[in-house]
């Protein structure tokens, strides 16, 4: 039996007027996935948790079969360990993303999405800087892709790790607009009044001093883009440690990604990451190359995850069409030639985003999504599609997300 589990990432939505009162998913032409809906079970999901947060890591760990509750400790952590950063236990890992400053506010979450090449030459000239600046500096900048970077923070006792990792920290694309100083400040958390917290606070904010003036940025701004002049940490935590996959669910596992993140998730659970040519994480995805080498990999492995982050970029850019061109993508270069390569034999498959990412807001919301569960062996209900009310038609009981795989492997 082979299990595949397509994850749209953000690609649930609220009904828009431009759209005459649908969302993209019903909007968008997808007829591989509607037959699966079709000939699956359709219902309801949440992937996150009471009292988290709903972001893409909380969300495709549950996805990946991993109760939060029990095993999240943040997003930082799991990115490092996407790209082999070695960590002890008085390492606080913050996720750090290069951002646009405009008169202390958040004018661009991404920097127009910076290149990884001029991120690193921007990060690179911030680990001198701080080097020479403070004596034993306890910190470093790690290079990610586009505008998804690290900082890893060595405390020097428990105490201070504790501060940190729990430390409350704001997204950036959650206060697009919104005042710098108010969201990182006791307003929002005591513990931001402590010395070492404001100590990271003046890291931030000091990133300015060398990025503003920075060759990098004088030339980005005579191109007409947005500079990348400052950084901002946030999604801390500690090393995580999660079970591991195999011996958890008795079945081999891959991912299937363009996004670090899930990456670490992955790694940290020892399923395979599967490197896959241009995938991006983006709008520019190499749609076609991940259904290609997602029909290659379900040969070797029992459990695949193929994820898509596009339609979340698209609602956190606000941008309408290129959510709906992103999901018609998804179906037409991964789920139709996935789904075809395994007619004849045994399989079961998922569908369905991590968490919405509706375009009226341009950040995450903690509202159910739509899944489909669709088993070879099973005739389904006759659900009417994959959106957020086709799926109502259906009877599958809503249960927490991390047990979705559980289900899928059990239950049908």
């Amino acid at each position: 039996m082979k299990y595949v589990i397509f994850i749209p990432d953000g690609s649930s939505d609220f009904p828009i007027d431009e759209l005459e009162g649908k969302t993209p998913l019903q909007v968008a032409n997808t007829p591989n996935i509607d037959k699966l809906a079709k000939n699956g079970f359709g219902g309801l999901t949440n992937n996150v948790p009471d009292g988290y947060t709903p972001g893409s890591d909380v969300a495709n760990m549950s996805i990946f079969g991993y109760n939060p509750a029990d095993y999240y400790t943040g997003r930082g952590p799991l990115e490092a360990g996407s790209v082999g950063i070695k960590t002890s236990k008085n390492d606080v890992i913050f996720r750090c993303n290069t951002i646009t400053e405009k008169d202390n506010v958040m004018d661009n979450f991404n920097a127009d999405h910076i290149s990884s090449e001029e991120a690193d030459v921007l990060l690179n000239a911030l680990n001198d800087y701080f080097s020479d600046k403070y004596e034993n500096f306890k910190g470093k900048f790690y290079t990610g892709i586009s505008y998804r970077h690290l900082f890893v923070y060595s405390c020097e006792n428990q105490e201070d790790v504790e501060l940190l990792a729990n430390l409350k920290t704001i997204p950036p694309h959650d206060i697009v607009n919104g005042s710098l100083d108010e969201n990182t400040s006791s307003v929002i958390d005591d513990a931001w009044n402590h010395n070492l917290a404001q100590f990271i606070k003046k890291i931030m904010y000091e990133t300015q001093d060398i990025l503003k003036e920075h060759e990098i940025n004088k030339k980005r701004i005579s191109e007409g883009k947005k500079p990348a002049n400052m950084l901002w940490l946030w999604g801390q935590g500690v090393t995580p440690s999660l079970p591991d996959f195999k011996e958890t669910y008795e079945l081999s596992g891959a991912v299937i990604t363009g996004v670090d993140l899930l990456k670490g998730i992955a790694l940290f659970a020892n399923m395979e990451v599967v490197d896959v040519p241009g995938a991006t994480g983006f709008f520019d995805t190499n749609y076609e190359a991940k259904g290609k080498y997602a029909i290659k990999t379900l040969k070797e492995v029992d459990v695949l995850f193929i994820h898509v982050e596009a339609p979340d970029e698209a609602g956190h850019a606000q941008l309408i069409d290129e959510k709906i061109k992103a999901i018609e993508r998804i179906d037409e270069f991964i789920v139709g030639p996935v789904i075809e390569s395994l007619n004849g034999q045994k399989f079961k498959a998922a569908i369905l985003p991590d968490h919405p990412t509706p375009i009226a807001l341009g950040t995450h919301t903690r509202d159910d999504v739509p899944l489909i569960i669709y088993s070879s062996t099973k005739e389904g209900d006759d659900c009417e599609s994959f959106d957020e009310f086709g799926v109502l038609k259906g009877s599958l009981e809503k249960k927490e997300g991390y047990k979705l795989l559980s289900r899928l492997i059990n239950d049908f």
